[in-house]
């Protein structure tokens, strides 16, 4: 992985570069992992801007004592201090060199205020640069290794869902909480490292709430289930809704499910590159509200996942920005009837030329259990 690690650096020197900076002070442990593969829970990163091997050479990584085996093997390949206060330690050892670092970019948008003064005042003389958003902004386009992470996460959770089913996880009298923790000790048995986040089970009324939370609440033959959950792999995360029915579903529960069907395929046939992510959003959000329920979808259609199970682009009506080869978005929409039950359907995928290359492969079509 330090080939790819040392890539990623590069495109970020480039970065460094354009905005005519010296280096950048990297503090937030996603972004650490990014560039050297370090997965500890204290460090610090300063990667300079200088091309070729003289920035490279001149990359200090920090942590503390814990790590110091870990660090050995995860980041081989950079200079290593061991410090307990590692942005300190970096931000002096910036301050010696000033000289040479007149401008050094922070990441602004994970340092509080009063963290911002300490740094500055151990940079001494180099001079402490806002920057937020630039290795975030690398992060959006996924390389070959992190797609096959996300491939993996995926993979695991559709396996998961199927065998929950198969040995009928999902039946009248069991609980949202059961079937929750049943779906995620099945993702570990499929090979992830834990779940993406907490899953949601949302049963009957319940499906109509769209970050419900799993309760003692029984299921029920007729009830919606919907299923929202998502597989940890290599740090990479999966996100998948599916909704079924217990038993044989209702009029008004296929119709509902048809239509956010079509809306969800209206959603994925509109991820194109350099397609604006708003006017995706519309693609799907169109087919609801043309059949009358535009004000029972409640939130944006979807939105990036990799290192974090939210990232960016955001694809709502208030997102910004282009759709962008190798992007990893979901597209999720949903119709939510309060009282009555919802529908929501997501796929997590990626961005390619023509169509996107779908990574949760579940069947989307109405499963009745």
């Amino acid at each position: 992985m330090s080939e790819t690690h040392a890539h990623r650096r590069d495109a970020l020197r480039s970065r460094l570069r354009e905005r005519d900076l010296d280096a950048l002070l990297v503090t937030d442990l996603l972004n650490i992992r990014y560039l050297t593969g370090f997965t500890g829970s204290n460090a610090a990163l300063v990667v300079h801007a200088a091309d070729g091997p003289g920035g490279e050479d001149r990359t200090v990584f920090c942590t503390d004592g814990r790590y110091l085996t870990q660090a050995e093997e995860q980041v081989a390949d950079l200079e290593r201090v061991i410090d307990r206060a590692s942005d300190l330690a970096i931000a002096q050892r910036l301050g010696e060199e000033a000289t040479d670092h007149r401008r050094v970019g922070f990441e602004s948008q994970h340092v509080t205020v009063d963290n911002r003064d300490v740094l500055d005042d151990a940079a001494g003389k180099a001079e402490l640069v806002r920057a937020p958003g630039m290795v975030e902004q690398l992060r959006l386009i996924k390389d070959a290794t992190e797609i096959e992470a996300l491939r993996m996460a995926c993979a695991a959770a559709d396996r998961a869902l199927a065998d929950l089913i198969e040995h009928g996880g999902l039946r009248p009298g069991r609980t949202e909480l059961e079937v929750a923790r049943e779906l995620e000790a099945r993702m570990l048995d499929n090979g992830a490292a834990g779940p993406s986040f907490e899953t949601i089970i949302a049963a009957g009324a319940h499906s109509a709430i769209p970050h419900h939370r799993p309760t003692d609440a029984v299921l029920a033959h007729g009830d919606f289930v919907k299923m929202d959950f998502g597989a940890l792999v290599d740090g990479y995360h999966s996100d998948m809704t599916r909704t079924v029915v217990l038993g044989k579903a209702a009029d008004w529960q296929r119709e509902i499910y048809e239509l956010v069907r079509a809306s969800q395929a209206a959603g994925r046939a509109a991820v194109k590159i350099d397609t604006e992510v708003r006017d995706v959003d519309s693609a799907a959000r169109q087919v609801i509200a043309d059949a009358g329920y535009g004000e029972q979808f409640l939130h944006g259609l979807g939105h990036g996942v990799g290192l974090e199970i939210h990232e960016a682009p955001t694809l709502s009506q208030r997102g910004d920005g282009r759709i962008a080869e190798r992007m990893a978005v979901t597209v999720e929409p949903g119709v939510y009837l309060a009282g009555r039950g919802g529908v929501r359907i997501e796929d997590t995928l990626v961005v390619r030329p023509g169509t996107p290359e779908l990574l949760t492969l579940t069947t989307k079509e109405l499963v009745e259990v």
